[in-house]
């Protein structure tokens, strides 16, 4: 390992790997963190849910019987859209305190950070807890790398605690929420556009289940931090041409959960409230997840972080899933935060950015959270 790597270059690193998700291409990535975790003396694990499609557990042991402390973070990324870039999106270009790239705050800079920080950690020689880092392929379509490991036995181990490095610009999150993507299909009778008494209409229909959606009200009480549910039609499309009778309408749902929600229930619900003649499939789900905020080794971070940041945390969560929905309950419900460097509002956008002193700042926090885990 070069005596130059740091996160910020450890991210331009990152970045100089295409791993848009599609056509899929972390293994080359996973291999490069894989390579430089091995020469700072960890175990790691390689595994694929598909030709390409490669995680990385990376393990080193403490002296004591105190689970590990698990720091985790995805390498794929989601496509680079279509309006063009005015940055490289693969080179790791900077301007002023910023560093452009795809996956720059979304969340390359997390994972360097985080692997910067268990590098430091590993050079000490009587470390009472471990470290594991969990670094996975697909989550940007569904947390495909982190459901095949929780399936794999016992690959995963134990975790005390874990950290998820998505973008938070360095707030730590208590939570987040779940997702229940869902495909309503309206169907009708075709018949030719100047007769239509000859057919069933399913736009029409498809009105009536579009002011019910609009309309709609959980039958679950608000999460203390992350509130209610929510509701979007994201998609809709249907019709044959312009003059025929349309036969078929096709809704696509998403629904933002919160922890403590029965997905079923819901789903069975929102079946009763559109009627039996919509036709109700799920596309993806993902349970939401929170941390209370009074447990005790949540209040240590926070305590970390309010010194780099310089103000009182209070509890907050995020709208948006991650691994944590998979990685949490197969740890066992161990405290999970989600903090990294990178800005929630440049996600999935053009030009992405992370603030490089941000990725320093949260370098040195994740080693002190480490530091006080371990010791």
């Amino acid at each position: 390992m070069k005596n130059t790597l740091n996160a910020f270059s450890l991210t331009r690193q990152l970045l100089n790997f295409n791993t848009v998700n599609p056509p899929e291409l972390e293994h080359e990535c996973a291999l490069s963190l894989g390579k430089i975790l091995e020469e700072g003396g960890f175990k790691t694990d390689y595994y694929e849910f598909a030709k390409g499609r490669t995680s990385l557990i990376a393990k080193i042991e403490g002296k004591d019987n105190k689970p590990p402390l698990c720091f985790t973070g995805h390498i794929d990324t989601v496509p680079l859209g279509a309006v063009s870039w005015k940055k490289d999106p693969f080179k790791g270009e900077t301007e002023g305190d910023k560093l452009y790239g795809r996956g720059s705050s979304d969340m390359k800079s997390g994972v360097a950070a985080m692997v910067i920080a268990a590098l430091r950690l590993a050079r000490e020689r009587d470390n009472k807890a471990g470290i594991t880092l969990v670094i996975t392929a697909g989550e940007e379509t569904g947390c495909k790398g982190a459901k095949y490991m929780a399936k794999q036995g016992t690959v995963l181990g134990e975790a005390g605690a874990v950290i998820i490095g998505e973008p938070t610009s360095n707030y730590p999150l208590i939570g987040h929420k779940g997702v229940l993507w869902i495909e309503a299909l309206i169907r009708g009778i075709t018949a030719h556009g100047s007769m239509p008494d000859q057919g069933v209409n399913a736009i029409n229909k498809t009105a009536i289940v579009i002011d019910k959606l609009a309309n709609y009200k959980f039958d679950t009480n608000p999460h203390p931090v992350l509130g209610l549910p929510t509701l979007n039609i994201g998609t809709i499309s249907g019709g044959i041409n312009i003059n025929s009778v349309p036969d078929k309408v096709l809704l696509e749902i998403d629904i933002r959960t919160i922890p403590g929600q029965n997905i079923n229930n819901t789903i069975e619900n929102l079946k009763t409230c559109l009627g039996i003649e919509v036709e109700i499939s799920t596309i993806q789900k993902a349970e939401g997840i929170a941390t209370n905020p009074d447990d005790k080794w949540t209040q240590q971070v926070f305590g970390i972080m309010e010194k780099y940041l310089d103000e009182k945390i209070i509890p907050k969560g995020i709208t948006y899933f991650t691994d944590g929905s998979v990685l949490k309950p197969a740890y066992e419900n161990p405290p999970t935060l989600i903090l990294g460097p990178g800005e929630p509002s440049m996600a999935h956008k053009t030009d992405e950015y992370c603030y490089i002193s941000k990725i320093e700042t949260i370098t040195e926090a994740y080693t002190d959270i480490a530091f006080n885990w371990c010791k």
